[in-house]
């Protein structure tokens, strides 16, 4: 019997963007600007760093388990504390969901070209993992639902979408939940959610409660904490308290419940944020499409760029890259022709299409 169970051996770990002090050294570059992880170009929130320096002294202390946290965002979305969970990053409620709700024979089901850490949390349980086809970079969920089974026990959706950027509607989402089963889990990760909200398109999970949907946010984007991992999710009770019993017990750590905290209240921070982001969308968006690659439009902190081929993508990602600009190749997502470019800075943008210009310009000669 072999030490690793089949099922881990095979997957492929997931592959983080590369980083600025890599690319300095490998191209010998004096400035590197980083567009590949959806990470805030501002930094933390002020607020957020003050709140960790004033809680520096009691780090020897055990954490609350995110209670306090928990109870800040209920009274904010208008729940109860019984209704919310905080974890390290959503992408930790999303494991310690898979731990919790899937027996052997269960089947998760979602789209192709979405979220790639989530295909290899849901494989390490070693269930059978189903995806759909996109619909010209959209989930398809008149496909997803046509698609469910005797088997099916979780279903996961990104609102917008992570990488394509793209969102469904609640018109979208009202026809496909009348297909879901009572007993089949949704799980709707809207970690963009914050730049996709004041669309009148947008569905904010919070204004439909099904007893069946988990809703993932997180304080990684918008709020410019990826370096802390703290997510959260809102769900019905009963979700809830089972998750509690398989979360790790003082998870997330101190530091980053302060820090999320005092996050929520800087809305200064956060409205900065978003006129930055909606000016980084629109720049990248106009510069790009002139340069005749096609830009799928986006709701999130990102756009992504669709390229003639998987050889063309790689190209232009090796060019940027020796001109100090990293950006997200998308083969792992299974998009091998598209690049995904995060929005940063004016400075950052305009850098970015100067060198893209350059290396398109190689190309034409």
């Amino acid at each position: 019997m072999p030490l690793v169970p089949p099922y881990i051996a095979s997957l492929r770990p997931y592959e983080p963007g590369r980083q600025i002090d890599e690319i300095k050294q490998l191209y010998g570059l004096e400035e590197v600007i980083k567009l590949a992880s959806n990470e805030n170009p501002l930094g933390p929130s002020p607020r957020a760093i003050e709140a960790i320096r004033q809680r520096l002294h009691s780090v020897n202390f055990y954490p609350d388990g995110g209670l306090s946290l928990r109870r800040r965002l209920a009274e904010l979305f208008e729940c109860k504390p019984e209704n919310v969970i905080a974890g390290s990053g959503s992408e930790g409620i999303i494991s310690n969901i898979i731990r919790t709700f899937l027996l052997d024979d269960d089947e998760v089901l979602t789209s192709e070209a979405t979220f790639a850490a989530f295909q290899i949390v849901a494989q390490s349980r070693g269930i059978t993992y189903r995806t759909v086809p996109h619909r010209d970079y959209h989930l398809d969920l008149p496909a997803l639902a046509a698609a469910i089974n005797e088997h099916t026990k979780i279903i996961y959706l990104a609102n917008p979408n992570n990488p394509t950027g793209t969102i469904f509607t609640r018109h979208e989402f009202d026809e496909f939940y009348k297909h879901v089963p009572e007993r089949v889990l949704i799980i709707v990760d809207e970690a963009y959610f914050e730049y996709a909200r004041d669309n009148p398109k947008y569905p904010d999970s919070m204004h439909y409660r099904y007893d069946n949907v988990i809703t993932l946010r997180t304080f990684s984007k918008a709020y410019g904490l990826a370096g802390l991992r703290v997510g959260y999710g809102f769900a019905h009770e009963t979700l809830i308290a089972n998750l509690l019993k398989v979360k790790l017990t003082f998870e997330p750590a101190q530091p980053a419940a302060v820090a999320a905290e005092a996050a929520l209240d800087d809305l200064e921070f956060l409205h900065r944020t978003l006129a930055l982001n909606a000016r980084g969308l629109r720049y990248l968006t106009e510069h790009v499409t002139a340069m005749g690659l096609r830009v799928i439009p986006s709701l999130a902190n990102f756009v992504m760029v669709e390229t003639p081929s998987p050889q063309e993508a790689l190209r232009i990602v090796e060019g940027l890259l020796r001109q100090g600009i990293i950006v997200r190749p998308l083969h792992q997502f299974g998009l091998p022709n598209c690049i995904r470019i995060s929005t940063g800075t004016d400075h950052q943008m305009k850098r970015c299409v100067e060198a893209l210009q350059t290396v398109m310009a190689a190309a034409a000669r």
